[in-house]
């Protein structure tokens, strides 16, 4: 396990949220970085269909783009958001895994930018995708 792999599972195992949401980092490396979310009916947002609620979906939208600018070769010791817009494309199938894809592709001495895709089982077919700028936080 390379040193930026064991941060980055140290800290997403840290997070509260991460933790109710049984995110689970699949990979991660040079600025990109695949967050994984099991269905739980917990998260359901919609009864009647078993729609995951599009806040889940959000979180592990957000994680998975933190994780891909902690993992930048010029990324930065800690980052946060600053903006995610998130376009929502169709509902999550109920009962699949959702998958966060996230690319972090420029930094700056102050911000990086990230885009990110989230899929269930039919990854041709996006759940959402979004946009993102994140703190760069560089160790002093």
């Amino acid at each position: 396990m390379t040193e930026i792999t064991r941060i980055a599972r140290q800290f997403i195992e840290a997070l509260p949220h991460a933790a109710a949401l049984g995110l689970r980092l699949e990979e991660i490396g040079d600025g990109r970085a695949v967050i994984a979310m099991p269905y739980d009916p917990r998260l359901i947002g919609d009864p009647a269909s078993g729609v995951i609620h599009g806040g889940a979906v959000s979180a592990v939208m957000d994680t998975a783009s933190g994780a891909a600018v902690m993992s930048h070769p010029a990324g930065p010791a800690s980052t946060a958001t600053l903006d995610l817009r998130i376009d929502y494309m169709r509902p999550a199938t109920p009962g699949q895994t959702i998958r966060a894809r996230a690319h972090c592709h420029h930094v700056t001495r102050s911000v990086a930018f990230v885009s990110v895709v989230a899929t269930d089982d039919d990854e041709t077919r996006p759940v959402a995708m979004g946009h993102g700028a994140f703190t760069v936080d560089r160790p002093r």
